[in-house]
């Protein structure tokens, strides 16, 4: 191993009288990534954040231990002043965290939070930083970045924030960049290149990385040494081939048995279901803002002409890149975005032709399921009218049965009886969105829309849920519109799918067929992309461009290649 860049010795955390992390100690040399692994409550995040000193402003405390940032300015982190930390944070160690809203400001438009990296470490003028944010910007393959800057963070998708965050912790090529679940949010394609990126600078500049992650895909792909964590303690840690090749800890081969792996088979569905969904030609546009006060500008097309069935009973799979209008083109089925063309049966409903009183009634036969649950469930009520809520509005339940109904709901999602009487701060993440599917069901909907529904969630807590989702599907027989950048967890939970780019659904068909035989040169480049939990495999894989990319669409034309399988014809 190479020179140590950060040494941790026999660490302790604490919040108030709670142990977060017992005893810790890992090295990490220059050019190296060691990954932190383990589920949500193991100390993973506890660690960076007392790595960054940033653990007392989460009413934490460092107990005991040191850490050594080694180097030039050698220092032992835990016992440096405020002053000191501030100095080091940004220019020595920068952390990309895992939820960029809450870590960038909304009323600062990403141009001026970027640049201030620059103007702060490396004492630029503002126009020469705006035109460094610019390049940084440019270099995460944020499109368009200068528009980029001018824009606030409520503007950007998911995955382009946490590009903007990325940007931001490379800024000053720092020697440790701690990153706190960095890819969760991200597609594939977009968390390739971004993993490519970090690899690229560590191999330049000799950074030292510290990975943060529930993926052991990803941790296959980039690690040289794996540290799994438990309870606040060190279980194993390994080079990242010995990990996967003879894990030594029980806790270590349960976390490789939850993983999803691409081509373990999709499920099968038995007889050709009743229609539940029919999508035809629909089409979504938003005013882009130009000019003064954001006046005036052309229309930006997120949808376009989209086109999809879904069956009782059935799930599909809907997968693409961040902005490819997946989200969009849920909502405007549901007509929580108004489309501009096309049309939506739901149930039997023309959705496109109802009223606001009417469309609020048939809504009662879709819910939806939001990628995070905490801000999905409001945090005053008690869960007894948390997940009845939905069968209340629509007349479903009287007040006096609506306790009963909690109790049973809360029973089918696999939580005990006594969960009624709590709140949602008092569960875990997993839980909370065993309530929101608890809540969905109340209504005794006819399709679920599941937006992102487990992408944030440890892949054992992810198995649980999406286990949860087929046995409600069996017994239920409700229909699944399941968006998801995780096209492992898509092939696990999907009968069929459909593939978005650039608005437009690109190739669909059986899950199998599409993903173990793909036509499409952007499918192709997606399933190139996926991170495989092998590092031998990983390690030899590269992404595989297309020669033409991105590719030029003939204009509404699908082409059939088998049973149910249609691909969006390319230009030649």
């Amino acid at each position: 191993m190479s020179e140590p860049v950060l040494s941790v010795e026999n660490l302790q955390i604490a919040f108030g009288s709670h142990t977060a992390v017992k005893d810790l100690s890992f090295n990490i040399g220059a050019r190296q990534t060691v990954a932190l692994v383990g589920e949500s409550g193991s100390g993973k995040s506890a660690t960076a954040l007392a790595i960054m000193r940033l653990i007392e402003r989460e009413g934490g405390r460092i107990v005991s231990g040191r850490i050594k940032l080694h180097g030039e300015a050698e220092a032992d982190i835990a016992a440096l002043s405020d002053n000191a930390m501030c100095a080091l944070r940004g220019r020595d160690i920068s952390m990309v965290f895992q939820e960029p809203m809450t870590s960038l400001n909304p009323v600062l438009t990403i141009g001026e939070q970027v640049s201030e990296v620059f103007v702060r470490h490396r004492r630029m003028s503002r126009r020469d930083a705006l035109e460094a944010a610019r390049e940084g910007l440019a270099k995460v393959r944020i499109p368009e970045p200068a528009r980029r800057l001018t824009q606030y963070p409520h503007e950007l998708s998911g995955g382009l924030r946490q590009r903007v965050m990325i940007a931001m912790a490379l800024a000053c090529r720092p020697r440790l960049l701690i990153a706190d679940e960095p890819t969760t949010a991200l597609d594939v394609t977009t968390q390739a290149e971004i993993l490519d990126l970090i690899g690229q600078l560590q191999a330049e500049i000799g950074m030292a990385v510290l990975f943060i992650t529930h993926d052991m895909g990803v941790v296959a792909e980039i690690a040289d040494r794996v540290v799994v964590m438990r309870h606040g303690v060190k279980e194993e840690e390994a080079p990242v081939e010995a990990l996967f090749a003879r894990p030594r800890a029980t806790y270590s081969r349960l976390l490789m048995e939850a993983t999803p792996k691409l081509g373990s088979g999709a499920p099968v569905l038995g007889t050709i279901p009743a229609t539940v969904l029919e999508v035809t030609g629909l089409t979504t546009r938003f005013a882009a803002r130009s000019g003064f006060l954001g006046r005036g500008g052309s229309a930006f097309t997120a949808v376009n002409n989209a086109s999809l069935t879904l069956g009782a009973g059935e799930t599909l799979g809907l997968v693409g890149e961040s902005g490819c209008g997946k989200s969009t083109l849920a909502r405007s089925i549901l007509r929580l975005v108004e489309p501009d063309a096309g049309s939506v049966r739901l149930a039997g409903h023309d959705m496109m032709r109802l009223g606001r009183r009417q469309l609020r009634a048939a809504r009662r036969d879709a819910q939806m399921i939001f990628q995070d649950p905490y801000a999905s469930l409001n945090p005053r009520l008690p869960v007894h009218e948390l997940v009845t809520e939905p069968a209340r509005i629509h007349g479903l339940a009287r007040p006096s049965e609506c306790r009963d109904l909690a109790v049973s709901l809360v029973e089918k999602v696999g939580l005990e009886a006594d969960a009624v009487d709590r709140f949602a701060h008092q569960f875990s993440g997993g839980q909370r969105q065993r309530l929101c599917i608890a809540r969905a069901l109340s209504a005794r909907p006819r399709l679920i829309v599941a937006d992102e529904a487990v992408s944030a969630l440890d892949v054992s807590i992810a198995r649980q849920v999406t286990d949860l989702m087929l046995a409600l599907q069996q017994s239920d027989g409700v229909a699944f519109l399941f968006i998801s950048h995780d096209i492992a967890v898509v092939e696990r939970v999907s009968h069929r799918v459909a593939v978005m780019y650039g608005g437009e659904i690109v190739e669909t068909g059986p899950t199998d067929a599409v993903l173990a035989n793909p036509q499409h040169s952007y499918t192709q480049r997606l399933l190139s992309a996926v991170p495989r939990p092998d590092p031998a495999r990983s390690r030899r894989r590269r992404l595989a461009l297309p020669e033409k990319f991105p590719p030029e669409l003939a204009a509404d034309f699908m082409r059939q290649r088998g049973v149910d399988h249609f691909v969006r014809a390319e230009v030649a």
